[in-house]
């Protein structure tokens, strides 16, 4: 896998459930050309993990960190990792 391309893993909280999060954080992946999945988890969060150009990924992170999402985002714990591969298209868990 080329060295330009990370992970991003991103765990949002706040009220992003039943909002259009999920929905919101695909499409600006895809139009950043990123690759991945967008998950609900138990407790009320989201779980990002993207995968794509550094320079993506990190423009990601700051949309989810923007204020312009659906729902209201309370706080976003996240980081850049090596990429793993796996993904193919980017989904709703």
């Amino acid at each position: 896998m080329s060295e330009d391309r990370v992970r991003l893993v991103a765990t949002v909280s706040g009220q992003v459930q039943g909002v259009g999060f999920r929905w919101w954080t695909r499409c600006r992946a895809l139009e950043l050309g990123l690759v991945g999945e967008a998950a609900n988890l138990p407790d009320g969060r989201v779980r990002v993990r993207a995968e794509g150009s550094r320079a993506g990924c990190e423009q990601l992170l700051r949309l989810l960190r923007g204020g312009d999402t659906p729902g209201v985002v309370r706080d976003v714990q996240a980081g850049i990792e090596a990429a793993e591969g796996g993904f193919t298209g980017f989904v709703e868990r």
